[in-house]
């Protein structure tokens, strides 16, 4: 099963860059941000790339910066999702989505995972936790020579395939979307079907937007919990 687990989520990239976004809102320094956001911005642009920049420094201070959101983001997640609140609620919505999906190939503790993360975005984006067109401004405001400069450094040989999928992530502003509850169940669609072909039926979207509604409703006023316990932690690192 582990295996498993691991193959499935390799796959794809997993798209809960608002919850990264959170914990660095006031910054002013664009790449930081960017770099909180950038593992998972690659998953997305092609799976394949893998890179560990964590230990490497370099003497541009901007590329360091990257750096350093990078391990902020391998914070966060390693956090998350080893917390009590993660491990609750993707099993809760692992069994309730499960006969949503009954017929589809799509695992139910793969979706209960992935459908937790973009509730979670969703919830900071309806309640004004984030603003989503600050998070914009801040990968607009990046130079895309340091950004090169930062995946070569970080043994990435050709970036092409990067910048491609970068520019068209920000001309779409598609976290927007995630204002929607309706949309949750489209972008788990868009994320399954990397994996898995025509994963769900009209009637599996249906049934599955009026559970992910409902979950939705149900951790809105209990959801910034998760945020206070992973900032008290990040106080340590």
């Amino acid at each position: 099963m582990y295996l498993e687990q691991n193959r499935v989520f390799c796959s794809t990239g997993l798209m809960n860059f608002l919850s990264h976004y959170y914990f660095d809102r006031h910054t002013t320094n664009c790449y930081h941000v960017l770099g909180t956001v950038l593992p998972d911005l690659l998953k997305n642009a092609d799976k394949h790339i893998v890179l560990h920049p964590e230990k490497l420094e370099h003497p541009n201070s901007e590329v360091n910066s990257i750096i350093t959101g990078w391990n902020k983001h391998l914070a966060v997640d390693r956090y998350f999702h080893s917390s009590e609140f993660f491990l609750t609620h993707s099993h809760e919505l692992k069994k309730l989505l499960r006969p949503a999906i009954e017929g589809s190939p799509v695992k139910p503790f793969f979706l209960g995972h992935i459908a937790l993360e973009l509730i979670i975005d969703n919830l900071l984006l309806t309640t004004g936790k984030v603003i989503v067109d600050e998070f914009y401004d801040h990968l607009s405001d990046c130079q895309a020579e340091v950004i090169d400069e930062f995946l070569t450094f970080s043994g990435l040989a050709d970036t092409a395939v990067f910048f491609k999928f970068y520019e068209g992530f920000k001309k779409s502003k598609y976290l927007h979307t995630y204002a929607e509850t309706h949309q949750i169940s489209y972008a788990l669609k868009r994320i399954c079907m990397r994996v898995w072909k025509d994963p769900f039926t009209p009637e599996h979207e249906m049934q599955m937007n009026e559970v992910l509604g409902n979950y939705r409703d149900y951790l809105l006023d209990g959801f910034m919990s998760i945020f206070e316990e992973i900032e008290a932690k990040l106080l340590y690192i």
